[in-house]
């Protein structure tokens, strides 16, 4: 950085640079002020929000969590999804606590329920909404609106969502392999047999040694291709 401690400054140009600067603030000092105290509002907003009502709203949201997921787990869907008269159910979390992460959770667990039930439109509705960036459970999710799909005779659609599960955590050979082997059933059934055979060959090269990895080949010998 050239330094300027050398070049002198004259009085006059001083005084005008002081002038300026003190006709600004006196021109604008309201202005200023009223958006600096703005500035304090919003922050203090922020904060605000976050320690009084955002995290409260976590809390109490991941509390009425708790008895829905250990309806589900027992496998009392209508209770997990509806609730009782004292424990909200996924669909009221839902609604009660939008905004939070138990709410977000909910739309799978609901997802997952609706499908189950066979009310295959509304579990394509909440998984559609659903997000995460746990990579597990994100195929899970796709697999299981792939699922919705399917059921629904959308099978194109429901094949490449297969795909797209698969490929999220490939290290999960169990249910990687099982999503492949959907998808390629999936064309099979479509007459779409070259699409069929990738999707089981992607099986034999990535999990030979998982259960689909055992019998891929009867598939691929049925679509000559051994």
């Amino acid at each position: 950085m050239a330094e300027n401690k050398n070049i002198p400054v004259q009085p006059d140009e001083t005084n005008e640079v002081v002038d300026r600067v003190t006709g600004f603030w006196q021109q604008n000092s309201k202005n200023i002020l009223i958006g600096l105290t703005a500035l304090v509002v919003v922050a203090g907003g922020i904060v605000g929000y976050k320690y009084l009502v955002a995290e409260p709203k976590e809390k109490k949201a991941n509390d009425a969590i708790f008895q829905a997921q250990q309806y589900f787990q027992r496998d009392s869907l209508s209770l997990a999804l509806n609730g009782d008269a004292t424990n909200p159910g996924f669909l009221k979390i839902m609604d009660k606590y939008s905004g939070t992460k138990a709410a977000n959770l909910s739309k799978f667990y609901a997802g997952a329920i609706y499908l189950r039930q066979g009310d295959f439109a509304n579990a394509e509705k909440q998984l559609k909404d659903f997000s995460t960036s746990s990579l597990q459970i994100n195929a899970r999710a796709k697999s299981l609106l792939a699922d919705a799909y399917a059921e629904q005779g959308k099978k194109e659609e429901a094949a490449k969502l297969y795909k797209e599960a698969a490929g999220i955590f490939e290290k999960d050979e169990f249910n990687s392999s099982e999503y492949l082997f959907r998808c390629g059933y999936l064309y099979e059934s479509m007459g779409k047999n070259k699409e069929a055979i990738d999707a089981y060959k992607l099986i034999k090269e990535k999990y030979p040694r998982s259960e689909r990895g055992f019998e891929v080949d009867k598939y691929l010998a049925r679509l000559g291709e051994l």
